[in-house]
Formats: C-alpha cells, sequence, structure tokens
C-alpha cells in the first residue's frame, strides 16, 4: 500500500541556505505501491478515453508510415526544445540543429543535442520487445542523459519544487532512498510488459517513474524516454515517435494536478489517465500535420528551383533524375543545416558537386547563407523546415494547432510568415 514515511531535515552544512531553508523539522516522503505487471481496472471513460488515444496514435503512425524516419528527429527535437525553454534555456531549432552538425554552439545548445542523441538511443535500446527492461538499463539511460552525473540511483533523499532549499518547502517529496532500488525494480519489470493498452501502461509508467523520481538529476528527460519505450515497445508506434509529454508539459497546472491524483489515496487514477490520453491524440494530430506540412513544403520547394532555374536560363529547367541539387533538395526534412563536406559524404559526391549545389539552392531563396562572427560562412539552413519544427513545439504546448490567440509562456519565437510561407499561414497564428 502507498504511504508516507516522516523524516527530520536538518542539514548538516546549511552555510548556503536561507534561515529558513536551515530550520529543522519533520517532512512526510511518498512512497508508492508497486505496480506489479498487469494494468489496474479503470472507469468506463479512462478505458474509451486511452482506447481512442491508441487508436488515433496508431493511425498516426501508419498515416505517416516511411516518413517516420526523419520525422522521429525533427519531433524528439521539438520536445527536447521545449524541455529546454521550460528549464529557462532558450534554444531554437535553428540554434540546435547548427549545433548538432557542427558539434559547435552555446552550452545549452549542446546539452539539447546531447538530449536528442540520448533519447533516439534510449529508444533504439529498449524498444525490442523480446528482450526485459531492467534497473540497469534505466540507470544507463539516465546516465546517456546526464553524462556529467556519476551513473546510478540516487542515494540521499530529493524533492520537487517549492520556494526554497527544503524538503520541509517542497512541492512534492518523493520516497527516501532506501525505498528506490525496490520500487525501480518494480518499475522495470512494469515496462517490460507489452499486454493490455499501451496508452494506460505508458501513463502509469511515466506516472509511477516521476513519483519515484529515482536519480538526483535528468528525471523529467528519462521520465519522457520512457513514454516513448512503451509505446514502441508494444508495437503502438512502429514509425514514428509522438512527442506526448510537450503536450503535458504546456499545461504545467494539469500536469502536476494529474500526477498529484495519480498519488492520493485512493488514486485516482482515472482523471490521471484521461488526461495523458487527450495529451495523446493532441500531440499526434501535430505530429501528422508537420508530416503533411513537410510534404507540402518539399513541393513548393522543388517548384521554386523549377522557376528559379527558368528565369536563369538553366538547361534543362527541371533537374535530370538523380541531381545532386534534387537530391539534397528532397533531404532537407532530415538534413536542414549543410555545409559542403556533409552534403558531399551524405550523397556521395564530390565537394565541387555539392558545393555547386548549396549555392544554386541559396541563390533560389531555399537555403540561407550563416555566416560566423567573422563573416566566413559555416553552413547553409533550410529555415522553413526548421521553421515548421518550431510551430509544432509551440502547437504541442497550447495543445492545439493554432497559436495565433493562446500562445506558450515560453518557447521559440513565432517563425515569420517569410518561413511558413502559405504552408501554415492562418493556421498556426503566422
Amino acid at each position: 500500500m502507498a504511504h508516507y514515511i516522516e523524516r527530520l531535515w536538518n542539514p548538516q552544512d546549511a552555510a548556503q541556505l536561507s534561515r529558513k531553508d536551515r530550520a529543522p523539522g519533520r517532512y512526510r516522503a511518498y512512497v508508492p505501491d508497486e505496480l506489479g505487471v498487469k494494468l489496474p481496472a479503470i472507469g468506463e471513460a479512462a478505458r474509451q478515453a486511452a482506447e481512442n488515444a491508441l487508436s488515433v496514435l496508431t493511425r498516426a503512425d501508419e498515416r505517416i508510415g516511411a516518413r517516420g524516419g526523419y520525422l522521429n528527429h525533427l519531433l524528439i527535437r521539438s520536445e527536447s526544445i521545449s524541455s529546454s525553454w521550460i528549464e529557462g534555456n532558450r534554444v531554437t531549432p535553428k540554434i540546435l540543429a547548427i549545433a548538432e552538425l557542427l558539434e559547435f554552439g552555446t552550452r545549452v545548445a549542446l546539452d539539447v543535442v546531447a538530449n536528442v542523441r540520448a533519447t533516439e538511443e534510449a529508444i533504439a535500446l529498449l524498444a525490442e520487445n523480446d528482450r526485459s527492461v531492467t534497473t540497469a538499463d534505466l540507470e544507463h539511460l539516465q546516465h546517456v542523459i546526464e553524462p556529467s552525473l556519476e551513473p546510478g540511483l540516487r542515494n540521499e533523499q530529493n524533492w520537487v519544487g517549492g520556494t526554497g532549499w527544503s524538503p520541509l518547502r517542497a512541492d512534492f517529496v518523493p520516497p527516501p532512498e532506501s525505498e528506490v532500488l525496490r520500487l525501480v525494480d518494480d518499475l522495470a519489470r512494469f515496462v517490460t510488459e507489452t499486454e493490455g493498452n499501451a496508452v494506460v501502461r505508458a501513463a502509469i509508467a511515466h506516472a509511477q517513474f516521476e513519483t519515484i523520481h529515482p536519480f538526483i538529476d535528468g528525471n523529467g528527460r528519462t521520465g519522457r524516454a520512457i513514454i516513448h519505450t512503451i509505446l514502441r515497445r508494444t508495437d503502438a508506434l512502429r514509425n514514428t515517435v509522438i512527442p506526448i509529454s510537450t503536450v503535458l508539459a504546456g499545461d504545467t497546472n494539469a500536469y502536476l494536478s494529474g500526477l498529484t491524483a495519480f498519488r492520493e489515496d485512493p488514486p485516482r487514477l482515472d482523471d490521471w489517465i484521461i488526461g495523458f490520453a487527450e495529451a495523446a491524440e493532441l500531440a499526434a494530430s501535430n505530429a501528422v500535420r508537420l508530416g503533411d506540412d513537410i510534404a507540402r513544403l518539399d513541393e513548393s520547394l522543388r517548384e521554386e528551383l523549377i522557376q528559379y532555374r527558368t528565369t536563369q536560363g538553366a538547361s534543362p529547367s527541371i533537374p535530370r533524375r538523380g541531381a545532386v541539387v534534387l537530391r539534397i533538395l528532397d533531404s532537407l526534412a532530415a538534413d536542414p543545416v549543410l555545409t559542403v563536406e556533409s552534403a558531399s559524404v551524405r550523397h556521395g559526391v564530390s565537394a565541387t558537386a555539392a558545393h555547386r549545389a548549396l549555392t544554386e539552392l541559396a541563390e533560389a531563396g531555399i537555403l540561407g547563407r550563416n555566416k560566423d562572427q567573422k563573416g566566413q560562412l559555416i553552413c547553409w539552413t533550410s529555415d522553413r523546415h526548421l521553421a515548421l519544427v518550431a510551430l509544432t513545439e509551440r502547437s504541442n504546448r497550447v495543445g492545439a494547432g493554432d497559436t495565433a490567440n493562446r500562445r506558450p509562456r515560453l518557447g521559440p519565437p513565432l517563425p515569420s510568415v517569410d518561413q511558413v510561407g502559405p504552408i501554415r499561414s492562418g493556421s498556426a497564428g503566422v
């Protein structure tokens, strides 16, 4: 049974703490019940919401299909960007993409790049449903996400939120460190199981992980990766990563209220599952929309290239099938930032051919040239593809597609009409 353990706060080294945080006192740490492996019984409303969400996720995955390869990277980018803004770190899709390719940029940008790669690695590692998920796997996942920390579960008490650096003033106090290993072992077994509705399993696993808060840092990002892992292991999603947590984080009050409901005695599990299911539906809709927008943008850019070549008197005005310029153009969703070297390697052509194609796309207004502080060209960027990532991130965090009248409090600035053109104009607050 879930219960509280009363503990004493009397910090030994309080030199850096405020007077209020130095004050000793007693607090209660919450210890959740173990999950087991089977899904618990839920009410009819929650069951229906979870079934509807699972259907929406499955249809979205089928509709996106083969495009999932490049969309996954874009969607994980949007989720990591959202996390960084919530944590007070300002990074845009363009800054992130440049840092990722050049492996150079601000510390914040490089940290987000590391998170993107960690999430992708985690999904690939844990998604195979013919292997068990272990506590060691979850420890590895967190360490990949937070490599600066010593690997392993926490061995001290932590807490969440509040107005100071004291569990007496916290919003929530997770279980004592002595309970963590037992609870994470149980959670790993729950994540391993694939029977039942995947949305219900993902919702419960995420809430349980955030309740245990088993690491000193990186709990939020690791908890989000667990959602992706379960949806992939259960085959609810085969092609696409749907950033459900970005929608959840968009309404912090509702998210925290849902976690509080999960931790009540008795737990209001249905409330949490319904909120999670609604977030899953919205995130799936926005993922499909991003895929459709990219397809329209790619078609529009091809027309722009042909028009440019026509005005320049190029022959032929329509590039030959397999031409380097077309191969680069068609891969901009996956590679929105390019250098001569990266384009040359990716498409197996000479540096001269790659430079010629990139220059042509820049002259056609399809790619932007980016220079360093000394005025030297460092890369080319497809700003319109990156703008769609920004719009998707913003849309996820307001829980709908239109950000004109309800804009997220934090996040990348709204792209200009020039960046998104007719693709989203009038439908996303542009």
